[in-house]
């Protein structure tokens, strides 16, 4: 900063005035005369008064502040990422039997409250590393307290947990105990080791688990078969987000567009089995027929990969040609919220497209959450 005192000190003479030599005298002394000097001043004036007492009237300080700190917890839980989970749910229930009916419509929002949960816990692990490299966070920059984040991580988990139950019975309660100690698992014990990337695909594998109905034929090894797809993705996501603070080489964005294209190529091979039963008695061709079904599924379908090879791959691109940290944060992100597009392929392979269109018309709303509230 001298460069800037230097300037600052030499601005007299620089602009071809003449140094004040006294500066405690001012060269012009009528400079500061009062043409009009009142004779009779008001003694109860008030100078420091507010000349209009309206002005920020509106403004209320307290809920200013209550908007801070939602926006804090916001950015604690990565709110609009949140957005991205209940389709791991929807698919693992098509994929065995059907979408969920009943109490199971609560089980996205149990998957939501474990996904939230191990947002918090990871900025409370991460907190010391944060300070060094994301100081923004709302830890490290003081907005939240790492108790707080703690207690926000164990609350969540435990209404996760508790809807989980409710919603899910006694035969999903494996999968939602999993899915919620291997949350725990990869925050406080895989996350910063090479095993990260699998602890992360296997908890995001368990979520579509979540979501299946044990006890029907063939039913566990289709929903296996889309975790298993959702699991692939989010392995190259976790790989790439290790370099998303520093920047990196070509080859991790490189070996991610790979894996995405590996997670494709899955997603196309989903539901072939279960489309050559369509138009069987309470199949997916009963309603509408099957033709349209399959030509309806197989439209969203198309659709959906290409959004998610536009969401996840374009920026996969950008970043082998330039792997800065800005270019490889915006492609963690797009991996992130390109889920939604992949489950809705999933969905419409697995014979549910207007699910499928359903949780398509999310993605939009997600991508403008995200300007707002980071996702990574």
């Amino acid at each position: 900063m001298s460069g800037d005192g230097e300037s600052f000190e030499s601005l007299d003479v620089a602009d071809g005035g003449v140094p004040n030599v006294n500066p405690g005298v001012n060269p012009n002394p009528d400079a500061n005369a009062n043409p009009d000097p009142d004779p009779d001043p008001d003694p109860d004036a008030n100078p420091g008064a507010n000349p209009n007492p309206n002005l920020g009237a509106n403004v209320n300080p307290g809920a200013c502040a209550r908007r801070s700190r939602w926006r804090a917890f916001a950015e604690l839980v990565r709110a609009p990422a949140a957005l991205s989970v209940p389709g791991d749910v929807l698919v693992g229930a098509a994929a065995s039997g059907g979408l969920p009916r009943g109490r199971e419509v609560a089980l996205p929002v149990a998957s939501v409250c474990l996904y939230w949960a191990g947002m918090a816990l990871n900025d409370y692990a991460d907190r010391d590393l944060d300070a060094k490299e994301r100081p923004e966070r709302p830890i490290p920059s003081g907005r939240i307290s790492p108790g707080e984040a703690l207690a926000t991580a164990a609350g969540l988990t435990a209404a996760g947990v508790a809807l989980g139950a409710w919603a899910g019975g006694r035969r999903r309660l494996p999968a939602v105990l999993g899915l919620a100690g291997a949350v725990w698992m990869y925050d406080l014990v895989l996350k910063g080791t090479p095993a990260a990337p699998t602890g992360m695909a296997l908890a995001r594998g368990l979520d579509v688990m979540v979501g299946a109905r044990p006890g029907l034929p063939g039913g566990l090894a289709d929903a296996a078969g889309c975790a298993g797809v959702v699991a692939l993705h989010t392995y190259g996501v976790t790989a790439l987000s290790r370099h998303e603070v520093h920047g990196t080489t070509p080859g991790p964005p490189a070996a991610a567009l790979a894996t995405a294209a590996a997670t494709s190529f899955a997603a196309g091979a989903v539901g072939r089995r279960r489309r050559a039963g369509w138009g069987a008695p309470g199949g997916p061709g009963t309603r509408g027929g099957a033709r349209w079904d399959r030509a309806g599924a197989a439209s969203v379908s198309g659709a959906g990969l290409a959004g998610y090879l536009a969401a996840y791959g374009r920026p996969l691109v950008r970043a082998i040609g330039d792997p800065r940290v800005g270019t490889v944060r915006a492609a963690v992100g797009g991996g992130v919220l390109g889920l939604l597009p992949l489950q809705a392929a999933l969905l419409s392979r697995l014979g549910r497209p207007h699910a499928a269109l359903v949780l398509s018309a999310a993605w939009p709303g997600a991508r403008a959450l995200a300007k707002v509230v980071s996702p990574t």
